[in-house]
């Protein structure tokens, strides 16, 4: 697709890159995307482990170097030592949006009660590319989207959404 947006899907698991099971949670994120967005775009998917510095040169380079306006991660956002995915986002940031995370554990209250607790899900903007990070599970990415995500990618959304901010986001 010439000139289509590019959409970077990553999923973060140790278990998942090492081939130990399948990444379901990474592909039911893309699955996703094609489901709700009606606008072309290409993906940009990889799995990778939960290392810290690969995780923040990874979003470096969809941000960056792939040119990628969105970015969803699965994986890595729980309270265990090796979940690292909001440190890393931490590091790529150039604003938060703190709301996000707030709003996901909110609306995941209803679906597993207070385990949403364990959920450090969170959202930045990296020089003009927004990062959305969900939890690793097919339900956590399902829930993100079709509580979230799809209202706010979508520009008919009303009062705002994210999309009508897009072309403002790499001004200086």
């Amino acid at each position: 697709m010439a000139n289509a947006p590019r959409i970077g899907v990553l999923n973060i698991s140790d278990r998942a890159s090492a081939g130990v099971y399948e990444d379901t949670p990474g592909k039911a994120c893309v699955a996703l995307l094609r489901e709700w967005l009606a606008t072309g775009f290409e993906v940009d998917y990889r799995v990778i482990p939960d290392e810290q510095p690969l995780i923040e040169a990874e979003l470096r380079r969809l941000a960056d170097e792939s040119g990628c306006c969105l970015v969803v991660t699965t994986g890595g956002t729980g309270p265990a030592p090796r979940d690292v995915t909001p440190e890393a986002l931490d590091r790529v940031k150039t604003k938060e949006i703190p709301g996000f995370g707030e709003l996901f554990r909110w609306l995941s209250f209803a679906s597993i009660g207070t385990s949403t607790i364990q959920s450090r899900a969170c959202a930045v903007l990296a020089r003009g590319t927004y990062i959305f990070a969900l939890p690793g599970s097919n339900g956590a990415v399902k829930d993100g989207w079709d509580q979230i995500l799809v209202h706010q990618l979508d520009s008919r959304h009303r009062p705002c959404n994210f999309v009508e901010l897009m072309p403002r986001l790499r001004e200086v």
